[in-house]
């Protein structure tokens, strides 16, 4: 099958007259800007609810390719539901990590300006733990409150309590510290005066940072996948009732739980995720569609091809699914 491209530039005469590709803006959750282009490219991170703008003359035309993708999963709509006690083993937790089989959890304390690697002889058997080197961080911040990594081990991200920011370096050799370098960091002081813990996704586009001064936890979003300097923020939630002093952090790999390990409480707090859905898409109310039925969203990972027309500057406008699944 055709893809979407090419679709839309052998199709372009039904748009009235020739048509000249160029891709236009969207703006916050899904408003689009007609005065920057007659093609839109979209992949909802959220449900959306479109708008058109700046249609300007008495007739326009233009096409949207959206892409049907999973969402939902927002930090925001947790819940808790249980902890667990390590205060017979440790009085202050920094530091979380759970073997993705979800058999084995790891809580570290806090100290020094470095980050510490051992082998293990023994994979995850941590009695067969030998020391091999260290590398510091104090450049970029004096207390590192947690440590995370890439999963093919090419980058390292370290939390930093007193610059409240995230530090990304890259590693030359994959999980050899010693070959870390400086990249570039994020500051994460507009939500919280005290960054506690971090966790990104395997996809690399959703990081969570713990906020000790709010007792919440925060969600960005990295528009380019592993790169800090892309994040926006998206939500927070509340630990509060549970949790006054939240560092450690860690999810889940389907991010389904997260895990709060508390140096206050000096407990584990496990919370439940929202499964996620698909993103449902709700288009101005001035859009008629034929026979009055508005298309459904695409399915994850399919991509649909609509055409829209106005002949009175966007008053009315027309709506057809001129493409389905889109390879």
């Amino acid at each position: 099958m055709a893809n979407d491209k090419d679709f839309k530039i052998k199709n372009g005469l039904q748009l009235g007259g020739a048509f000249i590709e160029k891709v236009g803006t969207i703006a916050g959750n899904a408003t689009l800007d007609l005065s920057t282009g007659n093609v839109f490219d979209y992949t909802p991170t959220d449900n959306a609810t479109f708008a058109f703008s700046n249609a300007g003359e008495t007739e326009h035309s233009f096409v949207l390719s959206v892409v049907g993708a999973e969402v939902g999963a927002s930090v925001s709509s947790a819940s808790y539901l249980q902890s667990f006690s390590v205060s017979s083993q440790e009085n202050v937790p920094y530091g979380i990590f759970i073997r993705p089989d979800g058999t084995k959890m790891y809580i570290v304390g806090e100290s020094g300006d470095d980050v510490n690697e051992y082998d293990l002889s023994t994979a995850w058997d941590i009695s067969t733990a030998s020391y091999v080197q260290n590398f510091s961080v104090a450049a970029q911040d004096t207390t590192p409150t947690d440590v995370f990594f890439k999963t093919d081990g090419t980058k390292m991200y370290v939390l930093g309590l007193s610059g409240d920011d995230v530090n990304e370096y890259n590693l030359s050799t994959p999980w050899d510290i010693s070959t870390a370098s400086f990249i570039q960091n994020f500051s994460v002081a507009a939500q919280d005066g005290q960054a506690g813990g971090i966790y990104i996704t395997e996809d690399g586009t959703s990081l969570y940072i713990s906020g000790i001064s709010s007792d919440s936890i925060y969600e960005y979003y990295l528009s380019t996948a592993w790169d800090i300097s892309t994040a926006s923020f998206v939500d927070g939630f509340s630990v509060a009732a549970q949790s006054t002093g939240p560092l450690g952090l860690f999810f889940k790999p389907d991010i389904s739980k997260f895990y709060v390990v508390d140096f206050i409480n000096k407990g584990v707090f496990e919370y439940n995720m929202p499964a996620q859905d698909p993103a449902t898409l709700t288009y101005p109310a001035s859009v008629y569609w034929p026979s009055g039925t508005v298309p459904d969203a695409p399915a994850v990972g399919e991509t649909d091809i609509l055409e829209f027309n106005t002949t009175n500057g966007g008053t009315v406008w027309y709506g057809t699914k001129a493409g389905d699944a889109m390879a």
